[in-house]
């Protein structure tokens, strides 16, 4: 079914009785062209292209809970493109184009707002470090304007501009970064995915992969086994476990990244704001309920909840941040699973296994990337060869040390990252 504003007001007229399923539920089939393993943003969107770029329609995708019950659906649903590495810079570029354009092409209504992000910085160093990436994103191609402290006071009169500890020096504003609904995009490439060809087939949790003579065959799930000549490992937080069945070790550990959302209010906060002194961040949804987050947790784990030490280190950014949010109610918290490679960046790539394809190592990168990533992998799954912008996503990078890309300059220990 196609969505438009004239199916909308006749659905609400005559009792929204019209509308179907926006997928279709099947039984897995005995084979596949290719299995993508997690129904995550980065495995629906994989389908999608390799359905609408490459042409190939047999094509499960496996999750093993629900469409949007991962990290797809547990994040602060932030979009930007100020980064400022090669390798990072060129990726994030083409992500955020392919949001500009994503609700064309799905014919589905992300609630993408380029509302505009501002990284406050607050020492001459910082300053240093933000103009000299502002002008890595300008000559990228993309948006970067360095405000001073009273260019950030136009924008955001709210703040603390005078904390003793982190007085407010300015910001690098990227008018181009915002938000989206992060439910709104699982649904919106499963939509896709689906009205070409391709299976979704949820509770369908991957138990073993099978390989022959160093060659891929296929996959045994708690729904039986499915044969494919092509599998895509796409499970974020999962990722080493999956791997293992593979017989890989990957260079990733997983942490819990937690979030955080208010009651809903009047509009108050119009921008992105990320606080440079205590890695927090802030938006505020359609809804009016404040959307924020801050460090991982600092601990391997495999649970989607967090801690109260944590908790409270984002409360204290928040009200050292801005103290009139003091009173608003946090109505709920959630944890993501969080795959952190040594440097930072993600890992698209080729295995050693023939015909199996690896795709993690976000980080915090995840959710903004979901289009480039599918995108990208899809190429590499269908061509064998990289997609230029995500030439340097190398799995060997770690094991040589040459081509790491260490985005935030902290070293190569997965929990600074």
């Amino acid at each position: 079914m196609g969505y438009s504003g004239f199916q909308v007001i006749k659905e609400g007229l005559f009792g929204q009785k019209g509308w179907k399923p926006v997928w279709r539920d099947p039984e897995p089939k005995a084979e596949y062209d290719a299995i993508i393993i997690g129904g995550g943003g980065h495995g629906l969107s994989t389908a999608f292209y390799l359905a609408k770029e490459h042409g190939m329609t047999n094509i499960a995708v496996l999750e093993k809970g629900y469409i949007g019950g991962g990290n797809i659906g547990r994040n602060t649903t932030i979009v930007r493109a100020n980064y400022f590495l090669p390798g990072n810079s060129e990726f994030y570029s083409h992500s955020l184009k392919m949001w500009e354009g994503m609700e064309q092409d799905l014919n589905y209504n992300v609630m993408h707002s380029q509302r505009g992000l501002i990284n406050l910085f607050h020492s001459d160093g910082q300053r240093d470090a933000f103009a000299r990436r502002g002008n890595a994103m300008i000559n990228q191609g993309d948006d970067a304007i360095l405000l001073d402290r009273e260019g950030v006071r136009e924008y955001l009169p709210y703040l603390d501009f005078d904390n003793v500890r982190f007085p407010i020096y300015g910001g690098l504003y990227h008018p181009r970064g915002g938000s989206a609904r992060h439910d709104a995009v699982a649904w919106g490439y499963a939509r896709g995915a689906d009205q070409r060809g391709v299976d979704i087939i949820q509770n369908c949790e991957v138990t073993g992969i099978d390989i022959e003579g160093g060659v891929v065959k296929g996959v045994q799930t708690t729904r039986g086994a499915i044969k494919a000549k092509k599998v895509g490992i796409v499970v974020a937080g999962r990722s080493g476990q999956v791997a293992a069945m593979a017989g890989m070790r990957l260079p990733i550990e997983s942490h819990v990244l937690q979030a955080f959302v208010t009651e809903g209010l009047k509009p108050i906060i119009d921008h992105v704001v990320s606080f440079g002194m205590g890695h927090f961040y802030i938006s505020q949804s359609d809804k009016g309920g404040l959307v924020f987050g801050g460090d991982i947790d600092f601990y391997t784990s495999y649970a989607a909840r967090g801690n109260l030490p944590m908790k409270e280190h984002v409360m204290d950014a928040a009200m050292t941040l801005m103290p009139m949010i003091g009173k608003a109610k946090v109505l709920r918290s959630w944890g993501g699973i969080m795959d952190m490679t040594p440097d930072g960046s993600p890992i698209i790539d080729k295995t050693p296994t023939e015909g199996l394809f690896i795709d993690c190592g976000w980080c915090y990168g995840g959710f903004k990337a979901v289009p480039a990533s599918g995108f990208s992998f899809a190429h590499l799954m269908a061509t064998g060869n990289h997609f230029e912008a995500a030439a340097q996503f190398r799995l060997d990078r770690f094991r040589s040390g040459v081509g790491l890309m260490d985005e935030e300059g902290t070293g190569s220990q997965h929990n600074l990252h």
